[in-house]
């Protein structure tokens, strides 16, 4: 039985990526972009995480941390556009596809979270603030790259098991 690419995940197992999809993937610089920026805002977000600790532990420093919370808001931006096209160029949808519905959906939360930080910023609303939100930002965006790391290593592992029968197969 086949989840409709509509619908939200269900107990049905079905694989990551169809034959068509991984063709696409493999086929797009999408999934370079999305292969160089993971990472890239994945150090962003550890210095980040420093420097707002630093703050948070000393009172010094806010100014850096302040921009090092902006920085990392906006590499997560733009990896979500980014990966929303990717998500489009592969599925065939910008967000919510079936294979990464509920990753879409805890990303959400983050960019919420981070989009939030940034308004009590302009707003001026006070420091102890400003970093319980981006605290509770990166929370949450662990959480989400967590999600995605196990999708990712669950692609990997869905590959090797494909790439083993079609070898048992052709050795037959």
């Amino acid at each position: 039985m086949q989840v409709s690419s509509d619908a939200a995940p269900t107990a049905v197992s079905v694989g990551l990526y169809t034959p068509e999809e991984r063709v696409r993937r493999d086929a797009s610089p999408w999934t370079l972009v999305q292969g160089i920026l993971a990472p890239l805002q994945f150090l962003v977000f550890l210095v980040s995480l420093g420097l707002v600790l630093r703050f948070l532990a000393t009172g010094e420093g806010y100014v850096a941390a302040t921009a090092s919370v902006v920085i990392k808001t906006i590499v997560l931006y733009i990896i979500m556009i980014t990966g929303s096209i990717w998500e489009k160029v592969v599925f065939g949808k910008y967000l919510f596809a079936r294979p990464f519905f509920w990753e879409d959906v805890f990303s959400m939360l983050v960019l919420a979270l981070h989009t939030a930080y940034l308004a009590a910023v302009a707003t001026g609303a006070d420091v102890t603030t400003q970093m319980t939100l981006a605290l509770a930002a990166y929370a949450s965006y662990v959480v989400n790259a967590t999600q995605f790391v196990l999708k990712l290593r669950a692609a990997r592992k869905q590959q090797e098991a494909m790439d083993a029968a079609a070898l048992a197969g052709a050795a037959q």
